[in-house]
């Protein structure tokens, strides 16, 4: 893997926005092709729409291995969320409790929090250790009883790159009688993912990140034998088996995913994520993450050198592709970041973590570079 030819060489944001060669040319053919379509004085753009809105669909469905029909998509994680939650029986979650960790995605603990007093569960969040940059696996499974009624887990943080061990997460929620729920995003795309190893009962994501996608293209996996328990609040015409039934008084919901879809479908997010999702599906896996894994070990090393303190995982099997590294409280983080952007080096900062995360464009020259310029601003 190599740089593209205008730079990027020490772009380390795959936390954040992903990118791949030709992405910019890809993106414009897309959008041009959606605009040729839409404009055309005939009567052929939903049928071309939302076909290619179905290819989204159909790729993701691959890339997570889910069952056919289980999969629709959402505007973003916190969207999906909703949807899922906003669909289940009154008294599966009333009286009881949902679990969150401290670690996971702060806009999925805001959406939680509002939803507890209105559909009567408790919000119970598992918090770090003092000091700790993730939370334990062990303080999840002592908090985590039977008067738990959801779990949505973090597969892998965005703060600190650690990665659960689902198989033993998801083997004490059954045991507990839990609903199981994942969010994937910082690890979908980079390494493997099966709905049902082990299995859980929703799934939602991004495509951003690894995926090299857009905004607004989201996804929400619902496990078979959940689907007809479901009867979303927020629902439409598209929620139907048959979207184009407009009998007032005959609405009912498909049978599978798409009873979380609601009105027109918001199609143009998944379309022009649709070229690099094709690009990421076409590429060798294990090169890919050799890739990252092999980066990521010389960052790791060239940091620890520096006597910075990583806040992730040093073990490459229990981290996602992203490196964290906490700098002194005499070096404001914001002033490193912006004095590397200078020398077209780009990471991102939370307090005083440093995050990095090396993918396709990254190279090990950048690599280099990255920390030789890290080393002059701490010195």
């Amino acid at each position: 893997m190599s740089a593209l030819p205008g730079g990027g060489d020490a772009y380390l944001l795959y936390h954040s926005i992903g990118h791949y060669p030709n992405k910019e040319a890809d993106l414009k053919q897309e959008l041009a092709s959606f605009a040729h379509t839409w404009a055309a004085y005939d009567d052929g753009q939903w049928s071309e729409v939302l076909s290619r809105r179905q290819r989204f669909i159909d790729l993701w469905t691959d890339l997570i291995r889910a069952p056919k029909g289980t999969l629709t998509t959402a505007e973003n994680v916190t969207g999906a969320m909703m949807s899922l939650i906003g669909a289940l029986p009154e008294e599966m979650l009333a009286g009881k409790k949902v679990l969150v960790a401290e670690d996971g995605f702060p806009s999925l603990h805001f959406l939680l929090s509002g939803l507890a007093p209105r559909l009567g569960f408790t919000l119970q969040t598992v918090p770090l250790r003092q000091g700790a940059h993730w939370v334990e696996e062990e303080d999840i499974i002592s908090e985590w009883g039977e008067d738990v009624a959801l779990a949505l887990l973090t597969w892998i943080s965005s703060t600190s790159s650690h990665r659960n061990d689902l198989t033993r997460l998801v083997a004490h929620g059954r045991e507990m009688g839990s609903l199981i729920g994942v969010d994937i995003t910082q690890g979908a795309g980079l390494l493997p993912y099966d709905v049902c190893a082990p299995q859980v009962d929703f799934v939602i994501s991004t495509s951003l990140k690894w995926l090299c996608g857009t905004p607004g293209a989201g996804i929400l996996y619902v496990d078979e034998a959940l689907i007809p328990r479901c009867e979303p609040d927020l629902r439409g015409w598209f929620s139907q088996d048959n979207p184009f039934s407009w009998a007032l008084d005959a609405f009912s919901f498909a049978p599978d995913a798409r009873r979380f879809d609601n009105g027109t479908p918001s199609t143009l997010p998944a379309l022009a994520s649709l070229p690099a999702i094709e690009w990421r599906m076409a590429q060798d896996d294990a090169a890919f993450v050799a890739h990252n894994r092999a980066l990521s070990m010389t960052l790791c090393e060239g940091l620890e050198a520096m006597g910075l303190t990583l806040a992730s995982p040093r073990d490459p099997d229990r981290r996602g592709g992203s490196l964290m590294v906490a700098l002194p409280e005499t070096r404001p983080a914001s002033d490193v970041v912006d004095a590397l952007r200078a020398q077209d080096i780009h990471m991102d900062f939370r307090s005083q973590i440093l995050r990095m995360s090396p993918g396709p464009i990254t190279t090990e020259a950048g690599v280099a570079r990255t920390l030789t310029a890290l080393e002059a601003l701490l010195r």
